[in-house]
């Protein structure tokens, strides 16, 4: 694991997907391409992106609009749940932090709909602070690098992994490495047939 970070931003530095919100350090974008992603292909999330980004810019357009046009632009992603836990957060924002998203984990991860996962990917991405970001695919990489045996859905197998990744998460580009293993393991690091000869 200690060279993993080295390599993984070479690797991303070339073959890195250029998708809208890595175009930006905006918080509230990045926060809301995580919550759009969580159950979606990038490509089916990049159209509700577009829209969201167009009809609510900002935190506060989110928190004023009512629901049922929140719902409408959401309509066809499915886990309603999510796009209600997005505005609810965003009033918490608007009421608590001056309409923008907290930048620690203890703050987020109150917010409605933020878990652990999403946490990291905004605070390493928007804010470059070096919090891993565990989600399905990165506890995958880990575990096939490492050899890991370990059921890696056991709360201790993945605290492990947190922790080790942590250890090796350069701090000058957290955002970048976070990036680079979500990247790995949607195009390489598959789940079945991975395409190992193409692995940096």
């Amino acid at each position: 694991m200690n060279r993993i970070a080295e390599i993984l931003l070479d690797w991303y530095a070339r073959e890195g997907r250029d998708l809208p919100w890595r175009r930006t350090r905006d918080p509230y974008r990045i926060w809301l391409s995580e919550v759009i992603l969580q159950q979606t292909r990038v490509a089916q999330g990049m159209e509700y992106y577009l829209r969201f980004t167009e009809r609510f810019p900002d935190v506060a357009s989110l928190a004023a609009a009512p629901e049922d046009e929140v719902l409408k632009l959401w309509q066809g992603l499915g886990y309603y749940s999510r796009a209600r836990s997005l505005q609810r957060s965003a009033r918490v924002m608007v009421d608590q932090y001056g309409g923008c998203l907290p930048d620690t984990y203890s703050d987020l991860i109150q917010l409605p709909g933020i878990g652990d996962y999403t946490a990291g990917a905004i605070l390493s991405i928007a804010f470059n602070k070096a919090v891993p970001a565990v989600d399905g695919n990165v506890l995958r990489i880990a575990a096939r690098l490492t050899a890991c045996g370990d059921n890696v859905l056991d709360p201790r197998t993945r605290q492990h992994i947190r922790d080790a990744l942590a250890a090796v998460m350069p701090t000058d580009r957290p955002g970048d490495f976070n990036q680079a293993m979500m990247d790995l393991g949607a195009a390489v690091c598959l789940p079945k047939n991975p395409n190992c000869e193409s692995c940096p």
